[in-house]
């Protein structure tokens, strides 16, 4: 039996609630404030001239009340193995989490949380209600606090594990394809296992390629204000400006293209300054982030594949990316997870060894046979005629340009049948493949959520098909193809998934022929 003490949050959680409200409203608020005081003729009286003011003030302090509220109905406490959760004025809302279900507790240090000391706390269940929900969330809480939590989550863990633990020692057996529990010190701290330098963060936000999100945001603000822009004027503006010729206007799209990727550059530094992976022998911490530091953590039992990925930009400098998938909900620790963001080539296996020793890193692959190049292209055409077709005739003759996708194409369907692969190694299986970067995947026959053969009428003139093999990864799935191999591989990755799959088929065609005779 545990302390039933009730604990509140700290009261700085009713000034983040109202500027969290405030950051999510802010747009539509902005738009009923300017709407209603611009083009508007005044009528004398003073409430109905200054209405949107009111609506305004009126909003902070509803949003402000709410934020108190909170704070002083929430309470938390521990019983019975649980953290129990209760909140809610006139509905009173009550949960409880049992320790063993939660997956892992992520702490997030915002700008209002650092000068009193405090953290966010996300619970993380396997049962996680989506990407930004979390089974629950303490939204202000001390650091020894969150730690305290963490470590009462451990114990209850430690000791579910040790009859398992003293039954699998009695018996001396182990299930199939389920590794033993990695033993775990009491109270042993992590290790730090790798440390970003603050070249290969900015070399990371160099060649992130979040512009494109700098530039979606900024299309979604101005649609915010579609009703009050004076298009007109603008349109009038860019009319005259084109008037300056060609190079002027190539010379101001590149500018805002400079900006936009001196932006991104900061938000990407900004957000991945200082990261850093430690180990304690169960579960992964990884943390980042300047303005907002940030703490997820992955169990191991839930990581279900890993992924490689390597791009032209990182393989000229000598790097590549690492991911992991992990199963489960939440924000980030039940998805797709930047374990390297970026890391040196030659130091990749010893990483992945060390947090991972049962992976095989260095097996051969298999590669996909030469007559199944041209399905690596020829589907392209479905698309690239119609363009083309239209392009060279309402744009002619610089619409003939649009033949140069032709090669283009199909050299990156030949560099795609290069660089595709696969192999077994026991219980693994690696697939390779490539879109514009090198992807590959490590992930255990255990953690296969299904593995489909697919075979049109094309491929099989040529005797080939394709896997794709599917695992879990966050709340859905990812998937990882093993595209145009021949029909005997594809029918050994089936047998190799599930080996009674060939026995049935076998056993009924035996059947058949011994009815036929």
């Amino acid at each position: 039996m545990m302390s039933e003490e009730r604990h509140r949050l700290h009261w700085i959680t009713a000034v983040i609630e109202l500027v969290k409200t405030l950051k999510e409203a802010i747009l539509p608020l902005i738009v009923i404030v300017v709407a209603n005081g611009l083009g508007r003729e005044k009528t004398g009286n003073f409430w109905l001239d200054n209405i949107s003011v009111f609506i305004f003030g009126l909003f902070i302090v509803f949003t402000a009340v709410a934020g108190l509220i909170k704070w002083k109905r929430f309470v938390y406490w521990f019983e019975d193995g649980e953290l129990r959760i209760e909140h809610g004025l006139f509905v009173k809302k009550k949960r409880y989490i049992p320790f063993e279900r939660i997956q892992s507790l992520d702490y997030t240090e915002g700008i209002f949380h650092r000068p009193f000391g405090l953290v966010k706390v996300k619970v993380e269940t396997a049962g996680g209600s989506g990407k930004d929900q979390a089974e629950a969330e303490l939204t202000a809480v001390t650091r020894a606090e969150a730690d305290r939590v963490s470590r009462e989550i451990a114990d209850a863990k430690r000791m579910k594990r040790m009859p398992s633990a003293e039954a699998a020692e009695t018996t001396g057996t182990e299930a199939e394809g389920v590794p033993p529990e990695v033993p775990e010190a009491d109270g042993a701290p992590a290790r730090t296992v790798f440390r970003m330098e603050n070249r290969d963060i900015v070399f990371l936000s160099a060649i992130s390629g979040r512009i494109g999100l700098i530039f979606s945001g900024m299309a979604v603000l101005m649609s915010q204000f579609s009703d009050i822009l004076p298009y007109e004027l603008i349109f009038d503006e860019l009319a005259a400006f084109v008037k300056f010729g060609v190079l002027i206007i190539a010379a101001a799209v590149l500018a805002v293209l400079l900006v936009g990727w001196v932006i991104s550059v900061v938000w990407t530094f900004l957000s991945f300054y200082g990261f850093q992976v430690a180990f304690d022998g169960d579960d992964l911490f990884i943390s980042r982030g300047l303005l907002e530091k940030k703490r997820i953590t992955v169990p191991l039992n839930r990581i279900q594949a890993v992924r490689m990925s390597e791009n032209p930009f990182q393989k000229l400098f000598g790097y590549r990316s690492v991911k992991v998938h992990s199963a489960g909900g939440g924000e980030e620790s039940g998805a797709v997870i930047s374990l390297f963001p970026l890391v040196k080539r030659d130091r990749v296996n010893a990483l992945l060894g060390e947090l991972f020793p049962e992976l095989d890193l260095d097996a051969e692959l298999a590669r996909t046979p030469g007559r199944s190049r041209p399905y690596f292209y020829r589907i392209d055409f479905v698309w690239m005629i119609p363009v083309i077709g239209l392009a060279s005739w309402f744009l002619f003759p610089y619409g003939l340009l649009t033949l140069l996708i032709v090669p283009a194409v199909i050299l990156l369907g030949m560099w795609q049948h290069r660089s595709g692969g696969w192999a077994i190694s026991g219980r693994q299986l690696t697939v390779r493949w490539r879109g514009f970067a090198l992807q590959t995947v490590y992930v255990f026959r255990r953690r296969i959520q299904s593995m489909e053969e697919r075979q049109t009428v094309f491929q099989k003139r040529k005797d080939v098909a394709t896997v794709n093999v599917s695992f879990k990864s966050g709340t859905g799935a990812s998937v990882a193809p093993v595209r145009h191999i021949d029909r005997a591989d594809a029918e050994r990755l089936m047998d190799w998934y599930d080996p009674r799959d060939r026995t049935g088929r076998e056993a009924a065609l035996e059947k058949g022929r011994a009815v036929h005779e």
